[in-house]
């Protein structure tokens, strides 16, 4: 009786280990997935920061339209890339050693998520799609701060949907995914097989929004004012945009990981780098701001955070925490003579876009050919291949990364210039881009959603305070 109870025992237990081993070895994934969803939401939340900020940024007479287009970028967004946007990212294609495609997915239309020859039903796949809606909405809201308080609905609606769709999505395939470009292949690159440090999207998600807004400003003209009669707008509701924003640029930044199991060294790096970009960043507009005017100018302090996380997102696992503050200050000057450019040049751009996502997206993908070290590359990249493939200034190899940057700039401003100049041209000719002066004057809010806002509580607030 005793060995047959042992034998029992010894079954039970053995069927236990078995079960448990089954159960533990599809933790990995399970939590790879919990911390895609959970760090991407960080990422959505953004969009509260740029409505908050661009709302801050209008007139009273224009806030609850640039509300409404924020939301609408997230819904034109989640459809779009549903439906194409995240085939032509992240589809399969046919680049193999002779580099045949490399510019587009060709698979994963309107996304069934099911068991057929490019399906995939597993729970990471869709938490992987989730984060890539998440980058597509905040790259196009970039642009409807650039031509807040002018343009029509339906011209914003339609660049939401060329952007999103089909004009974001290749660059993503060329720089990230399968193409020509993307470092993370295992593969042949281009540019002594190396390819271009993007790591978090300096260039992919930044610049190209940041281009777009550039066309879309200097097609549809200035407001009236420019440049030096327009509203300084509200700063609580800027202060709190930034420090949103900010906190979202650690979902942004870190769970471009992919994964925590295995990287969470490389996630710990990126927060810690994204940190002292956005101070180094900010400091540094703030004391340009000061030498030039001799006060501390809060625009120059809130879009100076902005300038630091956009210029480390790029080479945030790549470089060292001295690496990212001298990122961060010199983003802070490309910042700034990049919006006085932009100005000089005579086109309005009502948030900066431009200055902010466009030129410091450039130096972030650019800074990593100058300062990714080979040991943080090979934390975050291919180790076989850090030395060859660190910034010039550990002595990697010029032909690599650097090449690979330059190439990547050129390559956005070229897609995005040309596709976006396209539209935004048509718009323009066909009449259909900007709004009449009378409703303009009017306030986009009265003609378009019901009414402006109130200004009664103001007005009992400062009666109050006299009395």
């Amino acid at each position: 009786m005793a060995t047959t109870d042992l034998a029992a025992r010894v079954l039970a237990l053995e069927y236990s280990v078995g079960n448990n081993t089954e159960v533990l070895s599809t933790l990995p994934g399970s939590v790879d997935t919990f911390y895609y969803l959970f760090v991407g939401s960080l990422v959505f939340f953004m969009q509260a920061g740029f409505g908050l900020l661009e709302a801050g940024s209008v007139r009273t007479k224009n806030t609850k339209n640039i509300l409404v287009k924020n939301i609408f970028d997230a819904c034109i967004a989640a459809i779009m890339w549903w439906a194409v946007g995240s085939a032509l990212a992240n589809g399969a294609d046919d680049y193999t050693a002779d580099a045949s495609n490399g510019f587009a997915g060709t698979t994963g239309f309107f996304r069934k998520f099911d068991a057929g020859k490019h399906g995939n039903r597993s729970a990471y796949s869709k938490a992987g799609w989730f984060f890539g809606w998440t980058f597509a909405g905040a790259g196009c809201t970039i642009v409807s701060g650039a031509i807040a308080e002018r343009a029509t609905f339906l011209a914003y609606a339609l660049y939401s949907v060329i952007l999103t769709g089909f004009v974001y999505p290749p660059v993503v395939h060329m720089m990230w995914t399968s193409g020509k470009f993307s470092a993370w292949r295992s593969g042949p690159k281009l540019f002594g097989d190396c390819g271009v440090i993007d790591f978090a999207g300096s260039g992919t998600v930044h610049m190209t929004g940041g281009v777009a807004a550039l066309i879309a400003a200097a097609c549809i003209g200035v407001r009236k004012g420019f440049p030096d009669a327009l509203p300084e707008g509200q700063p609580v509701y800027q202060a709190l945009g930034i420090l949103i924003l900010w906190m979202g640029w650690y979902g942004f930044n870190c769970v471009s990981t992919l994964y925590i199991d295995g990287y969470a060294q490389s996630a710990a790096h990126v927060a810690m780098t994204t940190t002292l970009g956005a101070a180094a960043g900010c400091l540094g507009t703030a004391a340009i701001g000061f030498v030039e005017k001799q006060y501390i100018d809060p625009g120059y302090v809130y879009n100076g955070v902005l300038a630091g996380l956009v210029s480390i997102t790029s080479p945030c696992a790549v470089v060292s925490p001295w690496g990212a503050i001298i990122v961060g200050a010199i983003g802070a000057f490309v910042y700034v003579g990049a919006s006085k450019g932009v100005k000089a040049a005579g086109i309005d751009d009502a948030v900066d876009a431009f200055a902010v996502h466009g030129a410091c997206g450039a130096w972030g993908v650019i800074a990593c050919g100058l300062f990714a070290t080979p040991f943080y590359y090979g934390v975050s990249y291919y180790s076989d291949r850090a030395d060859d493939c660190a910034g010039i200034f550990y002595k990697g190899k010029a032909s690599g990364s650097l090449a690979a940057a330059f190439a990547c700039v050129f390559v956005i401003l070229a897609w995005v210039g040309s596709t976006m100049g396209l539209l935004f041209g048509t718009l323009k000719a066909t009449g259909l881009l900007r709004v009449s002066q009378e409703i303009e004057d009017a306030g986009l809010d009265d003609s378009k959603h019901g009414g402006a806002m109130s200004e009664v509580v103001s007005e009992v607030t400062i009666k109050a305070t006299e009395a």
